[in-house]
């Protein structure tokens, strides 16, 4: 397993209530998680301490590089370890791959912290990244995916 810590946030002009309920449906998810370039179809939702989703992420162009699980996708499958309401979601994240660069547990926590004004600060800290995983690559998927997450939850509002 990899050592290698990726964390990146941002702030949400929304309640962390509104966050929470971001990730509580399979179709919000859908809205917000593929980062640029990716949309997602979910293939199974369970959302509960204990449960989990497995998400197939598909690439909408062609890529110089083949993606994790086929030539255009990544699939994940992600156990729900812990949920505290409102709080911190902690997930484990395991792809599916043929390559031993991208094998291992990846260990995600999001967390959501109230700040002024009834804002939140969103973070999301990921543990064991995979080698395989470009480093700047999951830098940029990280901040698109958030910045996705504040337009979705802010337009809710």
């Amino acid at each position: 397993m990899s050592p290698r810590v990726d964390a990146a946030s941002t702030q949400v002009r929304a309640a962390p209530s509104a966050v929470w309920r971001a990730f509580a449906s399979a179709q919000a998810m859908l809205a917000w998680l593929p980062p640029g370039g990716m949309r997602g179809e979910m293939l199974a939702f369970d959302f509960r301490e204990g449960g989990g989703y497995r998400l197939r992420l598909v690439y909408e162009e062609a890529q110089h590089m083949q993606g994790k699980t086929s030539q255009d996708a990544d699939e994940v499958e992600v156990r729900l370890v812990d949920l505290v309401p409102d709080r911190c979601i902690v997930q484990t994240c395991i792809f599916e791959s043929s390559d031993p660069a991208f094998a291992g547990e990846m260990r995600m926590t999001w967390a959501f912290d109230p700040v002024d004004d009834g804002h939140t600060r969103v973070s999301v800290r990921c543990a064991n990244v995979p080698a395989g995983i470009r480093e700047e690559d999951h830098q940029a998927g990280l901040a698109s995916t958030l910045a996705n997450l504040a337009s979705y939850v802010e337009a809710q509002r």
